[in-house]
């Protein structure tokens, strides 16, 4: 794959505080990928995610859907979300962004944002909405804008339909691997590191499915039960930031280190929180079957490596978290409509034919599932751009 098309570094005049935008590829004049706000943020970490977001849209690819990938692209912001200032300096930052986010990039929320603080954010910035650059590709903008309106207003159990679609496709990822290997849902374990929209939805998920959450970690620390955790008692007890109330703790839950979750006692390892989260050194440490990378670029490539080496299989964020960026645009697009049921029928069958097709392809090339999914979207970018064009 080549260099990005574009890489920005801005700087914001109050605080001196950077954000980046890197716009791996255009389809269609359009590219997708959401702005995440944390302390540390890169312009390297941003071109990989926006080289992430190229892949998630490709491998989503139907011939027969109404929703036609999009190029892909993210924003960054170097700062803490908690920090006072940090509402101010975002909607500098999209103020600045604005003819971007006009033109061609679609964005939203990602680490340390919510999508209710970007729509505020560039209401007040001055855009009509944060993903207006798609418009002119839709049959009918305004049915499309109601629809996804609609899905936006729609709750499970308390939580939103929008937070929900992530995990349920990283949640089906963890189900198709099981059921590859054979092994039953009941009895198998998961930790889960960050309890936020991501992971949150995901341990919801699996536990309804029948597995085991033993452990979550959160800012806090980690709290693991290894007869299992009461998920739905967590969740309902989280701040906006997905920290735990330890009040709600039972009395046989306990309060842990924050890095206990890599060594605790597990089947299934769900990093949902901060990217590079496993190096070399916290690759050890870990004793699960599967890691599942809900959170974007979590396993650092050296330790995927000895990971690989040692029996452990990492399936990829760009394929099991990217449920929640398809299902944006297959609502919007009209693929399904402002419904869960419909929505997460929909994510089931997508995420499972493509975690098939990848672990497929890996056996048959006797590679890792990462370089299955890059395999998968080196067959596909061709179909794309012939069919679609981009600029690279």
């Amino acid at each position: 794959m080549t260099a990005p098309l574009m890489s920005l570094v801005w700087t914001d005049h109050i605080t001196g505080r950077r954000g980046f935008l890197v716009v791996d590829r255009l389809v269609r004049g359009v590219a997708s990928g959401g702005l995440r706000m944390r302390p540390g943020c890169t312009l390297e970490e941003v071109a990989g995610l926006a080289r992430g977001m190229t892949m998630k849209e490709a491998l989503h690819y139907n011939p027969e859907g109404r929703y036609v990938p999009l190029g892909g692209a993210k924003g960054g912001i170097d700062c803490d979300p908690q920090d006072p200032g940090a509402y101010g300096l975002l909607v500098r930052y999209l103020r600045a962004m604005r003819p971007y986010i006009e033109s061609f990039w679609t964005t939203g929320e990602d680490l340390g944002l919510t999508q209710d603080l970007v729509d505020r954010a560039a209401a007040e910035a001055g855009l009509v909405s944060s993903v207006q650059a798609v418009y002119p590709l839709l049959d009918d903008e305004a049915a499309a804008r109601k629809r996804l309106a609609d899905a936006f207003a729609v709750e499970v159990d308390g939580i939103g339909l929008d937070e929900l679609a992530g995990g349920c496709g990283v949640a089906e990822s963890v189900l198709a691997a099981l059921d590859r290997a054979s092994v039953p849902y009941r009895g198998t374990r998961v930790v889960v590191q960050g309890l936020g929209t991501m992971g949150g939805a995901t341990a919801r998920f699996l536990a309804r499915a029948g597995l085991t959450v033993v452990a979550v970690a959160d800012i806090k620390g980690t709290v693991a039960n290894p007869d299992g955790l009461d998920v739905e008692a967590l969740l309902a007890a989280r701040d906006a930031y997905g920290t735990v109330d330890r009040s709600v703790l039972r009395p046989g839950d306990r309060e842990l280190p924050g890095d206990a979750w890599l060594s605790a006692d597990a089947e299934v390892l769900v990093p949902a929180a901060v990217s590079y989260a496993i190096g070399t050194v916290e690759q050890e440490r870990i004793t699960a079957r599967w890691i599942v990378e809900a959170a974007n670029m979590p396993v650092l490539p050296e330790a995927e490596a000895l990971l690989a080496a040692r029996g452990v299989t990492v399936l990829p964020d760009v394929v099991v978290n990217s449920a929640t960026n398809a299902w944006w645009w297959w609502t919007l697009f009209g693929d399904i409509g402002p419904d869960a049921g419909e929505a997460f029928a929909h994510i089931r069958r997508s995420m499972r034919a493509l975690v098939d097709l990848m672990l497929t392809r890996a056996e048959a090339d006797g590679t890792t599932p990462r370089a299955a999914a890059h395999a998968l979207v080196t067959d596909r970018l061709p179909v794309i751009a012939e069919r679609f064009g981009w600029y690279r």
